[in-house]
Protein backbone atom coordinates (compact mmCIF):
# COMPACT_ATOMS: atom_id res chain seq x y z
CA UNK A 1 0.00 0.00 0.00
CA UNK A 2 1.25 3.34 -0.86
CA UNK A 3 -0.06 6.51 0.86
CA UNK A 4 1.45 10.28 1.11
CA UNK A 5 4.06 10.64 3.85
CA UNK A 6 1.76 13.27 5.24
CA UNK A 7 -0.98 11.56 5.26
CA UNK A 8 0.24 8.74 7.03
CA UNK A 9 1.81 11.05 9.65
CA UNK A 10 -2.02 11.43 10.49
CA UNK A 11 -2.15 8.11 11.82
CA UNK A 12 -0.40 9.60 14.85
CA UNK A 13 -2.50 11.44 15.71
CA UNK A 14 -5.07 8.47 15.61
CA UNK A 15 -3.10 6.48 17.73
CA UNK A 16 -2.98 9.57 20.00
CA UNK A 17 -6.55 9.65 20.32
CA UNK A 18 -6.77 5.60 20.43
CA UNK A 19 -3.80 6.31 23.41
CA UNK A 20 -6.41 8.09 25.28
CA UNK A 21 -9.19 6.84 25.00
CA UNK A 22 -7.17 3.30 26.19
CA UNK A 23 -6.45 5.40 29.32
CA UNK A 24 -9.92 6.73 30.02
CA UNK A 25 -11.06 3.72 29.59
CA UNK A 26 -8.13 2.03 32.34
CA UNK A 27 -9.15 4.91 34.75
CA UNK A 28 -12.95 3.72 34.31
CA UNK A 29 -11.92 0.40 35.07
CA UNK A 30 -9.90 1.64 37.96
CA UNK A 31 -11.33 4.66 39.04
CA UNK A 32 -10.47 5.65 42.82
CA UNK A 33 -13.58 6.97 43.67
CA UNK A 34 -15.42 4.08 42.79
CA UNK A 35 -13.15 1.84 45.00
CA UNK A 36 -14.38 4.27 47.91
CA UNK A 37 -17.38 3.98 47.21
CA UNK A 38 -17.28 0.08 47.14
CA UNK A 39 -15.12 0.17 50.06
CA UNK A 40 -18.16 2.27 52.09
CA UNK A 41 -20.51 -0.14 50.95
CA UNK A 42 -18.77 -3.31 52.00
CA UNK A 43 -17.90 -1.07 55.55
CA UNK A 44 -22.49 0.14 55.19
CA UNK A 45 -23.54 -3.71 55.18
CA UNK A 46 -21.15 -4.41 57.67
CA UNK A 47 -22.25 -2.42 60.38
CA UNK A 48 -25.87 -2.78 59.32
CA UNK A 49 -25.37 -6.55 60.04
CA UNK A 50 -24.28 -4.98 63.41
CA UNK A 51 -27.09 -2.76 63.58
CA UNK A 52 -29.69 -5.65 63.30
CA UNK A 53 -28.02 -8.11 65.13
CA UNK A 54 -28.34 -5.39 67.98
CA UNK A 55 -32.13 -5.13 67.26
CA UNK A 56 -32.77 -8.82 67.17
CA UNK A 57 -30.76 -8.83 70.45
CA UNK A 58 -33.54 -5.78 72.02
CA UNK A 59 -36.40 -7.41 70.85
CA UNK A 60 -35.56 -10.59 72.72
CA UNK A 61 -35.12 -8.92 75.67
CA UNK A 62 -39.20 -6.77 75.41
CA UNK A 63 -40.14 -10.04 74.85
CA UNK A 64 -38.45 -11.58 78.14
CA UNK A 65 -39.81 -8.25 79.39
CA UNK A 66 -43.30 -8.68 78.86
CA UNK A 67 -43.31 -12.42 80.25
CA UNK A 68 -42.05 -11.64 83.51
CA UNK A 69 -44.66 -8.48 83.70
CA UNK A 70 -47.15 -10.89 82.80
CA UNK A 71 -45.88 -13.37 85.41
CA UNK A 72 -45.62 -10.67 87.95
CA UNK A 73 -48.98 -9.73 87.11
CA UNK A 74 -50.14 -13.08 87.46
CA UNK A 75 -48.66 -13.32 90.78
CA UNK A 76 -50.31 -10.52 92.44
CA UNK A 77 -54.14 -11.18 91.17
CA UNK A 78 -53.19 -14.04 92.79
CA UNK A 79 -52.28 -12.60 96.01
CA UNK A 80 -55.04 -10.48 95.86
CA UNK A 81 -57.29 -13.39 95.72
CA UNK A 82 -55.53 -14.87 98.85
CA UNK A 83 -55.84 -11.70 100.48
CA UNK A 84 -59.62 -11.00 100.10
CA UNK A 85 -60.16 -14.53 101.24
CA UNK A 86 -58.42 -14.41 104.15
CA UNK A 87 -60.02 -10.82 105.31
CA UNK A 88 -63.08 -11.85 104.64
CA UNK A 89 -63.17 -14.49 107.42
CA UNK A 90 -65.37 -17.15 106.32
CA UNK A 91 -62.78 -19.86 105.94
CA UNK A 92 -61.24 -22.64 108.51
CA UNK A 93 -58.22 -22.80 109.92
CA UNK A 94 -56.73 -25.33 107.62
CA UNK A 95 -57.60 -23.28 104.45
CA UNK A 96 -56.04 -20.07 106.41
CA UNK A 97 -52.79 -21.88 106.86
CA UNK A 98 -52.33 -22.95 103.40
CA UNK A 99 -53.13 -19.16 102.33
CA UNK A 100 -50.56 -18.08 104.36
CA UNK A 101 -48.20 -20.42 103.35
CA UNK A 102 -49.35 -19.58 99.48
CA UNK A 103 -48.65 -15.91 100.33
CA UNK A 104 -45.33 -16.57 101.32
CA UNK A 105 -44.73 -18.37 98.26
CA UNK A 106 -45.65 -15.98 96.27
CA UNK A 107 -44.28 -13.12 97.75
CA UNK A 108 -41.23 -14.47 97.11
CA UNK A 109 -42.13 -15.58 93.90
CA UNK A 110 -42.93 -12.31 92.89
CA UNK A 111 -39.52 -10.45 94.65
CA UNK A 112 -37.90 -13.34 91.92
CA UNK A 113 -39.62 -12.32 89.22
CA UNK A 114 -38.52 -8.28 89.98
CA UNK A 115 -35.20 -9.14 90.83
CA UNK A 116 -34.90 -10.73 86.97
CA UNK A 117 -37.01 -7.74 85.33
CA UNK A 118 -34.13 -5.64 86.62
CA UNK A 119 -31.83 -7.47 85.45
CA UNK A 120 -33.34 -7.81 81.79
CA UNK A 121 -33.82 -3.97 81.87
CA UNK A 122 -30.33 -3.27 82.89
CA UNK A 123 -29.35 -5.74 80.10
CA UNK A 124 -31.68 -3.92 77.99
CA UNK A 125 -30.40 -0.37 78.63
CA UNK A 126 -27.14 -1.80 77.67
CA UNK A 127 -27.91 -2.95 74.47
CA UNK A 128 -29.86 0.10 73.86
CA UNK A 129 -26.55 2.19 74.42
CA UNK A 130 -25.32 -0.47 71.82
CA UNK A 131 -28.02 0.13 69.37
CA UNK A 132 -27.92 3.98 69.29
CA UNK A 133 -23.94 3.40 68.53
CA UNK A 134 -24.67 1.32 65.53
CA UNK A 135 -26.98 3.05 64.17
CA UNK A 136 -25.08 6.62 64.53
CA UNK A 137 -22.28 4.69 63.14
CA UNK A 138 -24.56 3.52 59.66
CA UNK A 139 -25.65 6.96 59.34
CA UNK A 140 -22.33 8.16 59.66
CA UNK A 141 -21.21 5.99 56.59
CA UNK A 142 -24.29 7.17 54.81
CA UNK A 143 -23.08 10.18 54.84
CA UNK A 144 -19.35 9.46 54.05
CA UNK A 145 -21.08 6.97 51.13
CA UNK A 146 -23.38 9.64 49.91
CA UNK A 147 -19.85 11.92 49.19
CA UNK A 148 -18.18 9.05 48.14
CA UNK A 149 -21.20 8.54 45.17
CA UNK A 150 -21.01 12.62 44.59
CA UNK A 151 -17.26 12.29 43.98
CA UNK A 152 -17.29 9.04 41.92
CA UNK A 153 -20.07 10.48 39.72
CA UNK A 154 -18.04 13.29 39.14
CA UNK A 155 -15.35 11.56 37.93
CA UNK A 156 -17.10 9.58 35.85
CA UNK A 157 -18.71 12.70 34.27
CA UNK A 158 -15.70 13.98 33.11
CA UNK A 159 -14.53 10.38 31.55
CA UNK A 160 -17.33 10.55 29.93
CA UNK A 161 -16.82 14.32 28.86
CA UNK A 162 -13.03 13.49 27.80
CA UNK A 163 -14.53 10.25 26.01
CA UNK A 164 -16.93 12.32 23.85
CA UNK A 165 -14.09 15.25 23.04
CA UNK A 166 -11.93 11.93 22.15
CA UNK A 167 -14.61 10.19 19.80
CA UNK A 168 -15.23 13.09 18.19
CA UNK A 169 -11.91 14.49 17.64
CA UNK A 170 -11.31 10.71 16.14
CA UNK A 171 -14.07 10.79 13.61
CA UNK A 172 -12.74 13.95 12.21
CA UNK A 173 -9.26 12.37 11.48
CA UNK A 174 -10.43 9.26 10.62
CA UNK A 175 -12.86 11.01 8.13
CA UNK A 176 -9.70 12.64 6.40
CA UNK A 177 -7.94 9.52 5.49
CA UNK A 178 -8.38 6.64 3.13
CA UNK A 179 -10.70 4.20 4.00
CA UNK A 180 -8.31 1.25 3.37
CA UNK A 181 -5.51 2.54 5.14
CA UNK A 182 -8.00 3.27 8.47
CA UNK A 183 -8.64 -0.20 7.79
CA UNK A 184 -4.94 -1.41 7.96
CA UNK A 185 -4.80 0.48 11.06
CA UNK A 186 -8.27 -0.45 12.63
CA UNK A 187 -7.48 -4.42 12.09
CA UNK A 188 -3.78 -3.93 13.81
CA UNK A 189 -5.24 -1.95 16.67
CA UNK A 190 -7.53 -5.22 17.34
CA UNK A 191 -5.07 -7.35 17.10
CA UNK A 192 -2.25 -5.78 19.23
CA UNK A 193 -3.86 -2.86 21.51
CA UNK A 194 -1.69 0.09 18.98
CA UNK A 195 -1.92 0.44 15.19
CA UNK A 196 0.62 3.13 14.30
CA UNK A 197 3.41 4.40 15.70
CA UNK A 198 6.58 6.73 15.21
CA UNK A 199 9.47 4.93 14.00
CA UNK A 200 12.05 6.93 16.15
CA UNK A 201 16.19 6.45 16.53
CA UNK A 202 15.52 2.85 14.80
CA UNK A 203 12.66 1.79 17.65
CA UNK A 204 9.46 1.31 16.91
CA UNK A 205 7.00 3.23 19.03
CA UNK A 206 5.08 0.51 19.43
CA UNK A 207 6.72 -2.99 20.53
CA UNK A 208 9.65 -0.40 21.34
CA UNK A 209 12.22 -2.84 20.05
CA UNK A 210 14.72 -1.81 18.44
CA UNK A 211 15.16 -2.80 14.51
CA UNK A 212 18.63 -4.97 13.37
CA UNK A 213 20.81 -3.32 10.25
CA UNK A 214 18.88 -5.30 8.04
CA UNK A 215 15.41 -4.16 8.55
CA UNK A 216 16.34 -0.57 8.99
CA UNK A 217 18.18 -0.65 5.43
CA UNK A 218 14.53 -2.21 4.07
CA UNK A 219 12.63 0.79 5.33
CA UNK A 220 15.25 3.47 4.12
CA UNK A 221 15.10 1.81 0.53
CA UNK A 222 11.14 2.04 0.63
CA UNK A 223 9.63 4.42 -0.87
CA UNK A 224 8.74 7.16 0.99
CA UNK A 225 4.95 6.67 0.41
CA UNK A 226 5.16 3.10 1.56
CA UNK A 227 3.47 1.74 4.26
CA UNK A 228 5.91 -0.35 6.19
CA UNK A 229 4.82 -2.61 8.93
CA UNK A 230 7.34 -3.24 12.77
CA UNK A 231 8.33 -6.79 11.83
CA UNK A 232 8.33 -7.56 15.19
CA UNK A 233 4.70 -6.20 16.16
CA UNK A 234 3.40 -5.64 12.60
CA UNK A 235 2.21 -1.68 13.43
CA UNK A 236 2.52 0.52 10.73
CA UNK A 237 5.83 2.49 11.59
CA UNK A 238 5.61 6.27 10.37
CA UNK A 239 8.40 7.56 8.81
CA UNK A 240 9.69 11.05 10.08
CA UNK A 241 13.55 12.86 10.34
CA UNK A 242 13.58 11.00 14.00
CA UNK A 243 13.17 7.82 12.52
CA UNK A 244 17.56 7.70 11.79
CA UNK A 245 17.12 6.22 8.64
Amino acid sequence: MNVEPAVQAKLLSIASVDNELNRLAHRRRTLPEQQEVDRLQTERASRKDAAVAVEIVLDDLDRDIRKIEGEIEAVRQRAQRDRALLEGGTIGSKQLTELQHELGSLERRQAALEDDQLDVMERREASKSDHDHAGAQVSQIDDELGDATRARDEALADIEVAEGRCRSDRETLVAALPTELVTVYEKQRERSGIGAALLQARRCGACRIELDRGEIARIKAAPADAVVHCPECNAIMVRTKESGL
